[in-house]
């Protein structure tokens, strides 16, 4: 269940937030962005494009160069972080070696002096709560790396904060680990409520994990949404090469009618697509077109823009095909085809015909 809405509150705010080191270079320029109670929101870009800065300002590991972070409608630039009672979870788990499991969860809570039943209950509520009930006197060095993510997990939820922050925390767990802890993670904070900040270059685990998602570059969110809108919407040419894989066509507008527009690419070819940002008669745009929304051959025949090419590359995957495809001016493309319809029906070499209706390109202004 989602327990945020679009107009739910803001717990917390970016108001005009700069960061810089130098004076002059702008790690984040001008943030504005609210965060809703309760939402999982994942800040998703390269290295370098300001989203673990944001993260620790948040912190209060970092302090901005400009502007405002409000925590439940307090201002918090200069508050220090053991009094912004923020879980922080981090990559290299940051368990202390000397101490045993129970220990590192005792630890936050006795330096905000508990009483000791007290500490003792929530240790063991958190042990539980990441099933990890009976590790309890065991040490860190003694546990798998999915164990001590859990743990790590354990003590930055032991204490109940209403807000807590992930830095890249699967970044060292194997693909099979890390995509079961994406669900746990997810799963858990459904049920505590709590407000979860994510910082993560892994797109998918940002679509798997968040109810929304702010796409980081240069300092500057290019857009934010949850991830269905983010992946069959994106915002700018940006967006829809970052997010998953895609198919960028060039060419220029020819007409605009509506939502449409027609366009004449590069190699002489023309489609119709939706227009995803404003363009004009004349002006350069890029296309994008995810490779599952292409068909082939018999499943091209109702598409409005249908067009010839040849198969240069299969290779096969199981459930679909990957399928490179040379279209006319020698442009290359992806097609994901489901392997059932197409395996055995054509080979490398053959023509091929490529089907796209224009609501499944987007037209979008080229990066600058």
């Amino acid at each position: 269940m989602n327990r945020t809405d679009p107009a739910g509150e803001a717990h917390v705010t970016f108001s005009g937030v700069r960061k810089t080191y130098d004076g002059e270079h702008l790690i984040v320029s001008d943030l504005n962005l609210a965060i809703r109670r309760g939402e999982f929101l994942t800040l998703l870009g390269p290295s370098g494009s300001g989203k673990t800065t944001c993260l620790m300002m948040l912190a209060g590991f970092e302090t901005p160069t400009a502007g405002e972070i409000r925590l439940n409608g307090q201002v918090i630039n200069r508050l220090p972080p053991h009094r912004r009672n923020i879980g922080m979870v981090f990559q290299n788990y940051a368990l202390f070696p000397h101490m045993t499991v129970r220990e590192n969860l005792r630890f936050p809570l006795a330096i905000r002096k508990l009483p000791a039943a007290e500490i003792d209950r929530k240790v063991t509520r958190a042990l539980d709560m990441v099933q990890l009930g009976g590790l309890g006197e065991r040490y860190p060095q003694q546990l798998s790396g999915g164990q001590q993510q859990r743990i790590a997990l354990a003590r930055a939820l032991v204490f109940d904060p209403e807000l807590v922050l992930m830095d890249e925390p699967l970044g060292a767990l194997d693909k099979q680990l890390r995509e079961h802890m994406q669900l746990e993670i997810k799963h858990l904070q459904q049920a505590l409520g709590v407000t979860v900040v994510f910082v993560t270059h892994d797109q998918s685990e940002a679509l798997t994990m968040s109810d929304r998602i702010a796409v980081f570059d240069q300092g500057v969110i290019q857009q934010i949404d949850d991830p269905a809108t983010l992946y069959e919407l994106p915002a700018n040419n940006f967006v829809a090469n970052f997010i998953g894989e895609n198919n960028a066509l060039e060419g220029a507008v020819e007409s605009v009618e509506g939502d449409r527009c027609t366009v004449k690419l590069d190699g002489g070819l023309r489609v119709q697509a939706s227009i995803g940002n404003p363009v004009a008669t004349g002006a350069r745009t890029v296309l994008s077109v995810r490779p599952e929304s292409i068909q082939l051959n018999v499943q091209s025949l109702g598409c409005a823009n249908r067009l010839g090419g040849y198969v240069r590359e299969i290779t096969y995957l199981g459930d679909h095909l990957r399928v490179q495809v040379e279209l006319a001016g020698r442009k290359q493309i992806i097609v994901k085809a489901p392997a059932a319809q197409h395996k055995h029906r054509f080979d490398t070499g053959d023509a091929i015909h490529v089907g796209i209706n224009p609501q499944q390109i987007r037209a979008l202004a080229p990066s600058a």
